[in-house]
């Protein structure tokens, strides 16, 4: 039996991130490639970020995804070129990570400029205020920093643009 790259895509669309269980890797643009060659599968993945404690997980999960689905002779792949950005994340993926607490990154245009810029205000994505304050460089995890929101004063995570 054989599987188109799209197919196989669409089957990963439902292996979540064990961080952040709202978005499937797939959205978070983690999932680089797919390769089929007859019966074997190859899914290359670049991590968010070197030492990612997430990556095994993930494997993990798309190796049971692929044998779900009946493909026995699958391997996962790691890259580390080119580095992963979150402008890989797709609008769908942002608008999911709003509706659960998290301040989706902001789009970093083009890769090639290294801008210095003052800190972007973030958006409390729980009332929409751009009163928002830094409190830590890292949150729950180590790819996002925690900030409380002045105006409903609630505490939330920011998803850092890389």
């Amino acid at each position: 039996m054989t599987w188109t790259p799209a197919e196989i895509r669409g089957w990963l669309d439902a292996v979540k991130d064990p961080e952040v269980p709202v978005v499937s890797v797939v959205e978070l643009g983690v999932v680089r490639k797919v390769l089929v060659d007859g019966d074997a599968v190859t899914v290359e993945i670049t991590p968010t970020y070197t030492g990612c404690p997430a990556m095994k997980v993930m494997e993990e999960e798309i190796l049971a995804c692929l044998a779900e689905h009946g493909v026995t002779n699958a391997r996962v792949q790691t890259v580390f070129r080119e580095a992963w950005t979150t402008d890989w994340m797709n609008d769908e993926a942002r608008e999911k990570l709003r509706a659960y607490g998290i301040a989706p990154p902001q789009h970093l245009g083009d890769p090639g400029l290294v801008t210095l810029r003052r800190n972007v205000p973030v958006v409390c994505p729980r009332c929409g205020s751009h009163q928002t304050i830094r409190q830590s460089e890292f949150g729950s995890t180590a790819c996002k920093a925690l900030y409380t929101c002045r105006e409903c004063r609630e505490p939330f995570d920011y998803f850092k643009a890389i």
